[in-house]
C-alpha cells in the first residue's frame, strides 16, 4: 500500500496523521514530550493532531493537558472520568483518533523517543504495510530482571499464542494505517491486551529498531504486580492452553495416585503393611489438593473473564472532550 499525503475521504480540517498518547500522572514530562512531539511531527510535513488521553490523573496531569491544549491547535485532549487502565485508556484514543491515513502510538515518558517517529513513518510510505512497529533494540534504565521477564515473557507468547504471533522486544509503540486502526476498534471486549490485539487484526507489517531510553521524569507506573496482570491478561485473551495445561496435569496427577495405590495394595496383601505411612499419605493429599486447587484457579481465571464480558459494560467513560483544530499554524517550540 503505498502512503499519500492526502486521503480522497479526507474532510476539510481532518488531520492525515493522529498520535494517541495515553497519560496517567506525567505532569512532569508533558511540556517536554509535547516540545520534543511538535518539532518532530513539523518536520514530516503532513497535518496531523495528537490526542492525549488522561487516564484518571492525580497530579495535575489533566489541567496541564487543557492548558496546553487552548495554545496549541493540534492538540485534542479525551480526559476519563477515573483511571481504567492504559488498554482502555489506549483504546479511547484511538477511537477519538482522526487521521485519515495512519494512527501513531506513543507513549509520554520519553523512554520512547519521538524522533523514531519519522522512521515509522518513512517505512510505511515506503508501501506494502500497514503497520510500522517500534522494536526494542536496547531497554536504557531498567533492571536485569525486567529485561529478563519481559523477554521471558516474549517468547512464552510465541509458543502460546496459536495464530497470534507477537513480535518479541515490541511494545505499544508503532504506526498504524487507517483500515488497520477501524479493524482494530471493532474488538471491543473488556478485558483488552493490546499487544495480542496489535498482531490479532493482521495486516502486512514491519520492524523499526531504536534504541529505548530511560524515563525522563517521575517513576514506572508498571510494578511487578500489574506486569503480573497484564502477563495473565494477554496469555488468558489468546489461548486456552492453560485450560489443557490443567486437564493434563490432572490427568498425570490421576495416572500417578492410581498407579501408587495400586503398589500400597500389592505391597500390603504381598508383605503385609503393619505401621501405616502417614508422611506418605500426607505427600499423596497435599499433591492432590494443589492441583485441584491450580485447575480451579485457571478455571476461575476464564470464568471471571466471561463473567465480565457478560456485563456489557462500556470500555470507559469520558469526562471531557477537547477537539483538536489541526489546520491552524503552530509555531514550533
Amino acid at each position: 500500500m503505498q502512503a499519500a499525503t492526502t486521503s480522497p475521504t479526507t474532510r476539510p480540517g481532518q488531520p492525515s496523521l493522529s498520535v494517541v498518547v495515553p497519560a496517567y500522572n506525567e505532569a512532569e514530562v508533558i511540556h517536554e514530550f509535547q516540545r520534543r512531539l511538535s518539532l518532530v511531527m513539523a518536520g514530516i510535513g503532513l497535518p496531523w493532531e495528537v490526542v492525549y488521553v488522561d487516564d484518571g490523573s492525580s497530579d495535575g496531569t489533566a489541567e496541564l493537558l487543557a492548558a496546553m491544549q487552548a495554545s496549541h491547535p493540534q492538540i485534542a485532549v479525551v480526559a476519563l472520568s477515573r483511571n481504567f487502565g492504559k488498554e482502555a485508556a489506549l483504546t479511547a484514543g484511538l477511537d477519538h483518533a482522526c487521521g485519515s491515513d495512519a494512527v501513531i502510538v506513543i507513549d509520554a515518558d520519553l523512554q520512547d523517543p519521538p524522533e523514531v517517529i519519522p522512521d515509522l513513518v518513512a517505512a510505511w510510505r515506503e508501501g506494502g504495510i500497514d503497520v510500522a512497529y517500534a522494536q526494542r533494540r536496547s531497554r536504557a534504565g531498567e533492571t536485569w530482571l525486567k529485561k529478563a521477564t519481559a523477554s521471558a515473557f516474549y517468547r512464552l507468547m510465541q509458543r502460546l499464542g496459536g495464530p497470534v504471533r507477537l513480535p518479541p522486544d515490541t511494545g505499544d509503540f508503532r504506526l498504524m494505517s487507517r483500515r488497520a486502526v477501524d479493524a482494530l476498534l471493532q474488538l471491543r471486549e473488556r478485558h483488552r491486551f493490546m499487544k495480542g490485539l496489535f498482531a490479532w487484526v493482521g495486516f502486512p507489517s514491519r520492524a523499526v529498531l531504536y534504541d529505548r531510553a530511560p524515563r525522563a521524569a517521575g517513576t514506572t507506573k508498571w510494578n511487578y504486580r500489574r506486569l503480573w496482570a497484564l502477563s495473565l491478561e494477554g496469555i488468558t485473551s489468546f489461548t486456552t492452553l492453560p485450560l489443557k495445561v490443567a486437564t493434563w496435569l490432572g490427568l498425570a496427577t490421576a495416572t500417578g495416585a492410581l498407579v501408587y495405590g495400586g503398589w500400597v495394595v500389592a505391597k500390603a496383601l504381598l508383605y503385609g503393611d503393619p505401621v501405616p505411612g502417614y508422611p506418605s499419605l500426607m505427600t499423596v493429599v497435599l499433591l492432590l489438593g494443589g492441583v485441584q486447587l491450580i485447575t480451579l484457579g485457571v478455571i476461575g481465571e476464564y470464568l471471571g473473564r466471561i463473567f465480565n464480558e457478560t456485563k456489557g459494560r462500556p470500555l470507559y467513560v469520558v469526562g471531557r472532550h477537547l477537539p483538536s483544530s489541526p489546520y491552524r499554524s503552530l509555531p514550533a517550540e
